[in-house]
C-alpha cells in the first residue's frame, strides 16, 4: 500500500461542510388537487358541449379527487364551481337524452 502524497491532495478540510438535510415543515407540494381541478372543469366542458356522459361522470371523479386532495388553506369556491359545473353537466347530459350512457369502445 502506498502513503497518499498531502502535497498532491487537492481536498481542502476547511471547506468541507457536512450535510443537513432541510426541513420540509410537513407540507409537501402536491399538485394532484390543481390538476384534477383542471381535469375537472376540461370534462365538464366537454361534457356540457358535446353531450358526451362519460365526460360528466369523469369531470365529477375528478371534482371529488380534487375535494379529497385539496389542502384547507386551497380556494374553496373554485373547488365548488368545479364540482357544481361537473354536477350540472350530468345533470344535462341527460335532460337533453335521458337513455343509459352508451359506453364509447
Amino acid at each position: 500500500m502506498s502513503t497518499p502524497n498531502s502535497s498532491s491532495d487537492p481536498r481542502r478540510p476547511g471547506k468541507v461542510h457536512r450535510y443537513t438535510r432541510p426541513s420540509v415543515g410537513g407540507l409537501v407540494d402536491d399538485p394532484t388537487a390543481e390538476y384534477m381541478n383542471l381535469f375537472g372543469m376540461i370534462f365538464s366542458m366537454c361534457g356540457l358541449m358535446l353531450k358526451l356522459k362519460w365526460c360528466a361522470w369523469a369531470a365529477v371523479y375528478c371534482a371529488f379527487i380534487s375535494f379529497a386532495n385539496a389542502r384547507s388553506s386551497d380556494d374553496t369556491k373554485q373547488m365548488l364551481s368545479s364540482f357544481m359545473l361537473s354536477v350540472s353537466a350530468v345533470f344535462m347530459s341527460y335532460l337533453q337524452n335521458p337513455q343509459p350512457m352508451m359506453l364509447p369502445w
